[in-house]
């Protein structure tokens, strides 16, 4: 069979995985976005469904506001011992209350997670191994190193011997024991048992396109760790391959004993090199050299098309990164947003509600689109680089100096959108671009109606160029309403760790809005 890479495609970045049975299980990195730590599942490593968030309650996790796309939930670890799932990560919020590295469990990944345990140990990329003897280890990226502690779990049970409670606190000082082959930020580390030898899979170079993996061993859990004569084992730096910026790996045994590994990686629309999806999710074997070191992908190269006959593919279809979330479509009808969705930071129902005949409801925040405070803002991942989005808007009790309106969103200050306002009493379909500390807004037109459908694309303009562009339906007519370069929408000119996102969103005027704005559809559509 082959397979085409990305897995997850889209804003799905830092994937770790674990099997249970026939079962696998992979987390991502959220970072400022809520709710938090998406949790897929599969059967086949191919094709994902996702289960829901590690962090779904607003009480659960308190994510900085603000600072965007350096701080919320880093690289998370999924681990399974004993009937618990676990899953470690970083809130990095610089200094608030929630700061920290941090574990939640459940024992049913469909289910809700645990309130946070935290972890008073430094650092990012926090790790789990839970050894042979019953032992238990941290693994975390410090002060340009790797370092473990030993860790010691106590469990509460209720009385049909279900634990109901758990507690987690360090039982030795903290080791360095690797710091890399000299590539720049070692990080993302993971430790596996495999034939007697402890193995330690980390990253270096820094998540852009000089990242790679690298490895090392030791008959001893405390090291001294040797470096596999072969390092990096796996990156694409300074190839002419479509896929860059590989790196943050997890490895996972199937259950006929071959090897896998998840990774990270980015896919450019330009040259220079620029990406707007985010860092996605792949896929790749990996085999055990005749010395006992991994054989990543085409020896060390991750390819966009894999062809394997492993024996975990029989009976599974032919997949493409195309297939991944192709069409979405949402009419807001349910009891909850469905799991597609994101607000920024903690977002709670006070800005967002539904309601099974209006659709979306969004009461606009005295927060504007071009802040980085807390906006009635929901957005949904671009997991394709053409595609095209609509929705309808209802802005009938729409008051004086608010907005409200759809958004290609990179940040608070890398932005397009197409939005309808009232000023002076007289209601405009608005076009803004936002990059930096430019800002333009256009007037398109003024409005009779008290709703209008919007549509936004993404798509290859004239020249080759990859653009965004806006229209808004008029007496049964699309009409053009502005567009804008994809180029300045990405992580080398306006982000960090992110991807972009297609949102709706209502603001006011310096204050709270008393109306709520009505969103009855929306429609993706990955070409």
């Amino acid at each position: 069979m082959e397979y085409v890479n990305p897995i997850i495609s889209g804003f799905y970045p830092d994937p770790s995985i674990c099997r249970v049975g026939d079962d696998f299980y992979l987390v991502n990195s959220s970072f400022e976005y809520f709710p938090g730590i998406p949790v897929f599942h599969s059967k086949d490593l191919i094709n994902w469904e996702q289960t829901g968030h590690c962090i779904s309650r607003p009480g659960q996790l308190a994510l900085r506001q603000g600072v965007q796309n350096c701080v919320g939930i880093y690289a998370p670890t999924i681990r399974y011992h004993d009937g618990i799932f676990y899953v470690i990560s970083t809130n990095v919020t610089y200094g608030s209350k929630d700061d920290g590295n941090f574990i939640v469990w459940t024992d049913d990944p469909y289910g809700e997670w645990s309130d946070p345990v935290f972890i008073d140990l430094p650092g990012i990329d926090s790790s789990l191994f839970f050894d042979d003897d019953g032992k238990v280890y941290y693994t975390g990226a410090f002060d340009n190193g790797i370092f473990m502690s030993e860790l010691e779990f106590s469990y509460k049970y209720d009385e049909n011997g279900k634990v109901v409670d758990i507690s987690c606190k360090t039982v030795s000082e903290k080791k360095f024991i690797w710091y890399g082959t000299g590539g720049n930020d070692p990080e993302g580390p993971h430790l596996y048992k495999i034939n007697g030898w402890y193995y330690l899979l980390i990253s270096e170079g820094g998540t852009e396109f000089c990242h790679m993996i690298t490895v090392a061993r030791s008959r001893n859990i405390w090291g001294e760790y040797e470096s596999c004569p072969r390092n990096p084992v796996f990156s694409n730096r300074s190839t002419s391959l479509p896929i860059k910026g590989t790196g943050h790996m997890d490895i996972v045994c199937d259950q006929y004993g071959d090897w896998w590994g998840v990774c990270l990686a980015n896919r450019p629309i330009t040259y220079p090199f620029k990406h707007n999806l985010g860092r996605e999710t792949f896929l790749v074997p990996v085999e055990w050299d005749d010395k006992g070191w991994p054989v990543i992908g085409r020896n060390g190269l991750l390819d966009e098309r894999i062809s394997s006959d492993r024996k975990l593919f029989d009976g599974v279809m032919q997949k493409s990164q195309t297939d991944e979330g192709k069409h979405f479509h949402d009419e807001f009808d349910g009891d909850a947003l469905k799991k597609d969705w994101n607000f920024i930071y903690n977002t709670t129902s006070k800005y967002a509600a539904l309601d099974k005949t209006k659709g979306l409801l969004l009461y606009g925040t005295k927060e504007p689109i071009i802040s980085s405070g807390e906006i009635a803002w929901v957005g949904y991942r671009q997991k394709h680089h053409e595609f095209m989005a609509e929705t309808h808007i209802d802005f009938a009790n729409m008051e004086d100096g608010s907005e409200a309106g759809f958004t290609i969103y990179m940040n608070s200050k890398h932005h397009y959108e197409l939005f309808t306002s009232v000023l002076d009493g007289e209601r405009w379909l608005m076009f803004r671009r936002r990059i930096g500390s430019l800002i333009r807004e256009d007037r398109i037109s003024r409005l009779a109606d008290d709703s209008i459908y919007m549509r936004l694309e993404a798509l290859k303009g004239e020249n080759g160029e990859n653009i965004y562009c806006f229209s808004y339906k008029e007496n049964g007519e699309w009409l053009e309403a502005g567009e804008g370069e994809a180029d300045y929408l990405t992580t080398e000119v306006g982000g960090r760790f992110t991807g972009n996102y297609i949102a709706l969103y209502a603001s006011g005027d310096g204050k709270d809005c008393r109306n709520a704005v009505q969103f009855d559809m929306f429609d993706y559509i990955g070409v």
